[in-house]
Order: structure tokens, then sequence, then C-alpha cells
């Protein structure tokens, strides 16, 4: 009987029917961008200072500039860069007092610099940005500066969870079914947070929505690769996550035009609610309805394909399955990912590379949110090194393979850090460009991990594989924040030698992987074990078919 790979072969296996599911599957992956992201222009740390009473009178009275102004009543104000001190310290004087000197305020107040007391911001902060976002809402800098790490760590602690509790549902309940749910639960939880009031509930929605908003990305992915024919299905794959850079760059331009956070927020969740209509316009996927043995609502997904597509169905296809293997009838367990000695080095590089890929990626988009320059040019020039490295991918894996591009990936990522922190911040074009290099870099190590993961673990095992391996991913993100921002403020460039050292050391475990190029994907662990030392089986196997054919035929 046939499969629907068979079937796919007459019926298109990329044409019209697949073409408009996977446009509009790529919309929904372009939106995923201001939750995965989006910390960049929610959370912007403009330059601030503490505020102190009388400072405004003061400097009117005397008819300071606001530089004269600064230098006069901002502890350290005029050095190269702006320190701890004259962010969140203030001299402890009273600039209300009458007879302060214009010319020397703080010698008529009865000390200098380096004698005046310095105290906490106790009247809050002066920001310099015409917007708005959760670090001038509710003053996350200083002493409270680490509730931004927290509030990024929540998306990403809701990833981590939802990628496995989602993943149950898009199995249990159908892929269409996960998209629904999901995309309504993501439009709720990213109104909410329009209109909370208190930091507390904004991290508590934020977690909630990367809860459900992850798992419906994937929910997309795996629809997506599952309506195509075999040989599409990796160029779809690689796709998806381009649009995804294409959402990069139109959160970019949305960011530049709206500067209040909670507008922002709102504009980029609103399009969300028109994905409801997927219910409508999307079909289920048919390799998990014949997975449930609903081959008749299959069958008809299938005749809607051919009928869009302009082909015809042939009349001796009555019936489709999945071809069953030994493999299937084996059950997964988290024991056999490291019960063997090639599978137990396989399942813990793959996890330092998700957790790489997810802390390099993640890492250089908010390092350069604290950087100095044009936030929405630097942000722009990043995301647009996202196609080529796309392109690279497509034009090289099965040319030269996985392995040496991948390493070589991430290779340049960690230079391109290193080479970024050496770089004296006075020219800053080309910081840009080498952190653009690295973003190009590690953007492909990401894209390349997602499908390299599933060619090395065998049928029964290969979903469970991928789950945990990429669950290191999400611990990653949750890390990230913390690692970005707390080393910014003993070290501006100290987060990208951090991020050098995972990129190297990434590049080298890489290569100890067996390479999966014109392999056969393993059904069973012997499979696994055997990998490295394959030696161009399938070549040996057709071989074999034809001398078996020529002697039939005599």
């Amino acid at each position: 009987m046939p499969t629907l790979d068979d079937i796919l072969e007459h019926v298109g296996e990329f044409d019209k029917f697949q073409k408009q599911t996977f446009f509009v599957l790529c919309l929904l992956s372009a939106a995923f961008t201001p939750v995965y992201v989006g910390v960049v222009f929610f959370g912007f740390i403009p330059e601030h200072r503490c505020f102190s009473p009388g400072v405004a009178e003061l400097s009117q009275h005397c008819g300071w500039s606001l530089e004269e102004q600064l230098n006069h009543t901002v502890p350290e104000w005029g050095g190269h860069e702006a320190s701890f001190s004259s962010r969140c310290r203030r001299y402890e004087v009273d600039w209300n007092t009458t007879g302060v000197s214009c010319t020397d305020p703080l010698g008529s107040l009865g000390g200098n610099r380096s004698t005046v007391p310095l105290g906490p911001c106790r009247h809050g902060w002066v920001y310099d940005s015409p917007g708005t976002s959760l670090v001038t809402e509710f003053n996350l800098v200083c002493e409270e500066s680490w509730k931004l790490d927290f509030f990024q760590s929540s998306v990403n602690a809701g990833f981590f969870v939802g990628s496995m509790n989602i993943g149950y549902i898009a199995d249990r309940f159908g892929r269409k079914f996960c998209l629904i749910t999901t995309i309504l639960a993501n439009v709720v939880f990213g109104v909410l947070l329009v209109f909370v009031p208190t930091y507390l509930w904004i991290v508590i929605i934020r977690f909630f929505q990367g809860l459900v908003s992850k798992g419906c990305w994937t929910a997309g992915y795996i629809l997506a690769t599952e309506v195509v024919g075999p040989k599409y299905r990796r160029t779809v794959g690689i796709l998806y996550q381009m649009a995804f850079s294409i959402g990069l760059l139109v959160f970019d331009a949305i960011a530049y035009a709206i500067s209040h956070w909670r507008w922002l927020q709102f504009t980029v969740t609103l399009p969300s609610s028109f994905f409801l209509l997927y219910y409508w316009c999307l079909p289920e996927s048919p390799r998990w309805l014949i997975s449930q043995g609903k081959n008749d609502k299959a069958m008809k997904i299938v005749n809607d394909m051919a009928k869009t597509n302009r082909k015809k169905m042939p009349s001796h296809f009555e019936d489709i399955k999945f071809e069953e293997d030994d493999g299937g009838k084996q059950s997964p367990s988290f024991f056999d990912l490291v019960r063997t000695p090639q599978m137990r080095k396989n399942t813990f590089i793959l996890m330092y590379n998700w957790f790489t890929s997810s802390v390099l990626y993640q890492g250089l988009i908010m390092h350069m949110g604290v950087a100095a320059g044009n936030m929405y040019l630097d942000f722009l020039y990043s995301a647009l090194v996202e196609f080529p490295a796309a392109f690279i991918i497509i034009n090289t894996i099965d040319r030269i393979g996985r392995r040496y591009p991948w390493a070589v990936a991430n290779m340049v990522a960690g230079i391109a850090c290193l080479v970024t922190a050496l770089i004296p911040e006075d020219v800053h074009w080309l910081k840009v460009i080498a952190a653009c290099i690295g973003r190009m870099g590690i953007t492909m190590a990401f894209e390349m991990v997602c499908f390299v993961n599933t060619e090395l673990y065998p049928t029964y095992i290969r979903n469970l594989g991928v789950m945990v391996c990429s669950s290191l991913c999400d611990v990653g993100g949750v890390i990230v924040p913390f690692v970005v921002y707390r080393l910014v403020e003993v070290w501006h460039d100290l987060p990208l030698i951090v991020f050098t050292a995972l990129g190297l050391i990434a590049g080298v475990l890489v290569l100890l992987l067996p390479e999966t190029k014109g392999r056969v994907l393993p059904e069973t662990v012997e499979d696994v074990e055997n990998f490295h030392r394959q030696s161009a089986p399938k070549v040996k196997k057709i071989y074999l078919h034809v001398q078996t054919s020529e002697r039939a035929d005599d």
C-alpha cells in the first residue's frame, strides 16, 4: 500500500496548495519575533541620572546649559562614559539652600566633589529618552536593574515549560488545534501586558505568553514540513526560520515609529488576532491524521491538494498509511540518550550546542541594545545578515556536509565576538560590522542544530532526543539576561568574551560528531553506534540492487 510520500509525488510535493499553507504559516513565524527578542525595545535602558529636587530651579536661576548643570550637580559627570555613581548616586546636599554659588555650587555648600557624601536616588531618576520602556516606567535601574533580567528570563522559562506541554497537545489533539488555541492564548496574554499596572503581573503574564508562543511557533514549523514532500522539508524548515528574520525587520521599523512600550506591545499583538482565521484557512496535517488512524480525513485533504495543484489522483491510490519499522515498536526512554558511548557523546554535544546557540543569539541582540550608537540601525544591520546565513546553509549542507559548515559557523561567531570586544568604542562602525559577522555565524549554527539534531537519533527516540536537547536552548535563554546585563556593569564588552569561549568550544565539539550528509536516518541505537564507521552505504546498496535486477532479467 502507498505511503503519503508516494502520493505527494503525484499530487504535488510543493505546489500551490503547499505554498499557500507555507505562506500563511510564515506570517506566524514572523509574528513570534516580539516575544523572542522584544526585550531590546520593551526594556530599552536610556541614559539616566538621579532626580535632585531644586536642581532645575537652580539651573534656571544661574542660566546653566544642560551640560553645565550636569557637570555641577551629577557625581563623576564628564568622564569617557557614564559610571555607576553618575547614574545611581546623588550628592547629599540641599540644592534649595539660599545663597548657592552659580560658579562653584558644591563649594558654597561646604565641600567639593571628593568630600561631599553620595547617597542613593531617593526621588527617582531622570531619563534621557523621549519614549517609555519597562525600565523608565518601573525604574528598573541601579539596585533594581536585576528585574529587567528577570523579565526576559520569565519568558524563556515559559518557553522551557511550554515546549514540552504544547508538544504533547500537538501530538495528542493535532497541529491545527494546537495552533488555534495557542494563537488565541498568545493574543489574550499580549493584550493583557498592555493594561496590567504592576511589574509583578507583567512578569507573570510574560511567563504565560512564553508558555504558549514558542509552542505555537513550533507547531507551525511541524505543520509546514509535514504537508510537503521529503526533498523539500529541509528547505521549507530553513525558509520558515527566515520568515522570523523578516519579522525582525518589521519589528525594528514598528519600534522606531512607536517609542512607548505599551503602545508598541499593543501594535505587535493586534495583528496576531487575524491568525485565528487559520481555523478556516489551514488544513490539518495529513501525516498526523494518518498516525491517528483517520485515513478518510487525510485522504480528503490529499484530494484537496490534488485539486488545488491541478493534479489528478492516480486511481490505484485507494488508501494511505505510514510504513512501520522495527524501530517504531521500541519504547523511548531518557536513559537511551546516554546508555551507549556514541549516543551519550551526541546527546551532550547537541545539548551544549543548543545552549550556546541560544546564549549567543539572544546575548548578541541584548548586548546591542545596551551598546552605544543608534539602537534601531544596529538592530537592522544585525537582522539583515540572517538572510545570507540562510542562503549559505541551503547551498552548502548538501555539497559540503553538515559538520564543517556548522563548526566554522560557531567558530566565526566566537572569533567575531572577541574582535568586537577588542575594537575601541570610537570606531563604532567597525564594532557593528564585527558584531554582524558574529550574528550571521550564530544564526547559521542555530538553524543547523535544528535539523542535524533529528539526523543523529534513531526513529523511535528522535522526538524525545530533540525535545531534551533543545530544552537547553531555553535554559540558555533564562541565563543570558543575567550574563549580559550584569557583566556589562563590570566591563561593557565582558559578555562578548564569555560568548567567545562558548562559541569556540561549540565549534570544536561539533567536529566530534559524525557527518550525516548522504546518510540514511538511523533506525536503532546500533545504527547510531555504527554511524561513524559507515562508508558510503547508499552506493553499496544501490550496486547490489542493480545486480539483483540484472539477474532477474536474465
